[in-house]
């Protein structure tokens, strides 16, 4: 089936909920090859009425939805809400509040926070490979993400100790590897939180993500120092100089501004432990900003089976399995 362009045609493609679920099918099984997810046996019959599958082969758990093994299992939100809401999230620059999400929706803000982190699941980036691969260059960044002390209350000041940690008191650091531009592909990012900026814990970074040899930009802190035993090692003093010819960190400062505008502007407040979630939702976007709408869309859909998670594990209250 042919994928919506514009917001105006996905909200009118998936109005019908029997198109929006064989738009879903053919997306998971683009062979029409349904397959039981327990079993994995082929040819299930189709019960109309219900929209869902049966198992020739008797065993628990025959019947399945297309919702089953992936990250709308167990959701009795409608499938075209949920394609509303992957095409909202994947594509709107700065992303969608769970708010603004539940509105458009009509349902309640604690179930849009729910749909908005199992799409960022599906927007998870699988890493493959090492950055610096043809001889890309590699900018590596580092910033945090927090609130201004001065806008905090003066309990949770002394909780996070304001003013014996400096600005950065009750932040979380964030760590960015990004591959500047080649003539085959655009910029592309990673970015992991980090306990602390110290260097073995950046300098482990880069190397697990980083193609050994490959030329590596980084600003003057210390903890960088002894890049050069690995890589091509080029440092830009920021007390001096921001640029100095190609050498500069201004991709992830760029990347930054983005990021930061995202979750002030839209999430305002995110806790430390979901930070990630939030991360792999700008990375995604960022990575594949040269594809159209629709491209995002459907490559986000590619990636909604064999994942999932589950309110209590976001909530933590169980340990993720």
């Amino acid at each position: 089936m042919d994928t919506p362009e514009t917001l105006q045609e996905a909200i009118e493609f998936f109005a019908d909920e029997d198109r929006a679920h064989q738009y879903m099918v053919e997306m998971r099984w683009p062979d029409r090859n349904v397959t039981c997810p327990i079993c994995n046996r082929p040819d299930p019959r189709w019960l109309a009425k219900q929209r869902r599958f049966e198992c020739r082969t008797k065993h628990p758990r025959r019947q399945f939805s297309v919702k089953v093994g992936t990250i709308f299992e167990d959701s009795p939100i409608p499938l075209k809400s949920w394609l509303f809401a992957v095409w909202q999230i994947t594509n709107c620059k700065n992303g969608i509040s769970s708010y603004e999400l539940a509105r458009a929706l009509g349902v309640t803000q604690k179930t849009g926070w729910f749909m908005n982190h199992r799409i960022r699941l599906a927007m998870q980036g699988d890493d493959g490979g090492t950055l610096g691969m043809d001889g890309a260059e590699i900018e590596v960044d580092e910033t945090y993400i927090g609130g201004k002390a001065r806008n905090m209350h003066p309990r949770k000041k002394r909780a996070i100790g304001a003013g014996r940690g400096g600005a950065f008191a009750g932040k979380v650091a964030v760590m960015g590897l990004l591959e500047r531009k080649t003539d085959k592909r655009a910029s592309r990012i990673r970015t992991r939180v980090v306990p602390n900026v110290r260097k073995h814990h950046l300098v482990g970074e880069v190397e697990k993500h980083v193609q050994d040899g490959a030329t590596v930009y980084t600003d003057a802190l210390m903890s960088y120092r002894n890049l050069g035993l690995y890589y091509e090692h080029k440092v830009i003093d920021h007390a001096e100089k921001y640029v100095d010819g190609q050498v500069h960190t201004n991709g992830c400062e760029n990347y930054w501004s983005l990021l930061k505008r995202a979750i002030k502007g839209t999430y305002v407040s995110v806790e430390p432990f979901h930070l990630f979630r939030y991360l792999d939702e700008q990375a995604f976007r960022f990575n594949e900003r040269t594809l159209t709408d629709a491209e995002r869309f459907v490559s986000t859909l590619q990636h909604v089976a064999g994942r999932r998670v589950t309110f209590t594990e976001l909530t933590g209250k169980t340990a993720v399995g």
